[in-house]
């Protein structure tokens, strides 16, 4: 004999007053992941903008605190410039201009091949080229200074004044990138399937100078450009190794102007740095630019999909 008791089921219907709370519970915590989100943005951007208002403040104002436009005259107008300063700073920018192009270009072409050969061919050795290339991280600039003294003694020593160039710094340079370049390279090939790509080509008839030209690099353009940007805005911003070396490059020729010109030094260093931040700005650009070309080029209808199947006529 069956009582009367109704057992109600887990997967029955539930009442809207059972589903308004869990819609209530997420709105809520949508809104609060949005203002924890803007209020990290608000942060991250003071971090940034007031260092920067404060040394265009510095710049634009006398003792008297009254405004003064002569630094940013002198930028716009290097003739009004000191003819010294105008040389100095003529030479540590072209200094800079020269070693940020040997420095993206030697560290492409050292990380690249060397990291696709570790991956096809000995990845157990892969463990010790990441320790390798993050090991920098770790040592100061003093240090890696007083390692690199005998180097550049035996260059000056060995061919003459072309040794003592500063274009020599991009071997150090090379170095103090090889961490961000390492990760922002190490990401582009851990996206993509390189040794089905490399044995595709190589089954093709391709050579290694074209696998690496020709499938590995267009597929990791944007990591390259990651690497390449960070690369620039390193060598644009560093100090310590090319005053400690006695070499010259813009940062130091900024700190020698400092003491004639601190408004005119203070300007360009502003300058500098908002055109390290253009240029992270345009490595987000740059991955973003590729992903919504992957978007388009991928059919998200079913008309879409259909599209791409070739037609059949009847028989």
């Amino acid at each position: 004999m069956s009582t009367g008791t109704a057992v109600a089921e887990p997967g029955g219907p539930r009442t809207p007053a059972g589903t308004k709370v869990p819609r209530q519970l997420r709105a809520a915590r949508r809104r609060q992941q949005a203002i924890t989100r803007w209020v990290v943005v608000v942060m991250v951007m003071a971090f940034f903008i007031i260092p920067l208002l404060s040394m265009f403040d510095f710049s634009t104002r006398n003792l008297a605190g009254k405004r003064i436009w002569v630094a940013w005259e002198k930028i716009i107008d290097f003739g009004k410039l000191d003819p010294d300063a105008r040389d100095k700073l003529t030479d540590g920018l072209v200094a800079s201009l020269v070693l940020m192009v040997l420095t993206v270009v030697i560290t492409i072409v050292l990380l690249v091949p060397t990291m696709t050969w570790v991956r096809l061919r000995v990845q157990k050795v892969n463990g010790l080229v990441e320790f390798i290339c993050l090991l920098p991280l770790t040592i100061p600039a003093i240090v890696l200074v007083v390692g690199y003294y005998p180097i550049y003694r035996f260059l000056g020593t060995t061919f003459g004044e072309f040794g003592t160039n500063s274009v020599w710094l991009c071997l150090a340079y090379v170095v103090l990138v090889l961490p961000y370049a390492y990760r922002a390279i190490d990401a582009g090939l851990r996206a993509i399937d390189v040794k089905t790509l490399s044995e595709a080509a190589r089954s093709l008839g391709s050579s290694w100078a074209g696998v690496m030209w020709r499938i590995v690099l267009p597929n990791i353009k944007t990591a390259v450009a990651g690497a390449s940007f960070l690369a620039v805005a390193l060598v644009l911003g560093e100090y310590t190794l090319a005053a400690l070396l006695l070499k010259d490059n813009l940062q130091v020729s900024l700190v020698a102007l400092n003491a004639a010109d601190p408004r005119f030094a203070t300007a360009m260093s502003m300058i500098v740095l908002v055109l390290a931040f253009v240029f992270m700005f345009l490595l987000t650009f740059v991955g973003n630019g590729k992903r919504r070309t992957r978007k388009r080029s991928t059919p998200t209808t079913p008309g879409g999909i259909a599209a791409l199947q070739p037609e059949t006529s009847p028989s």
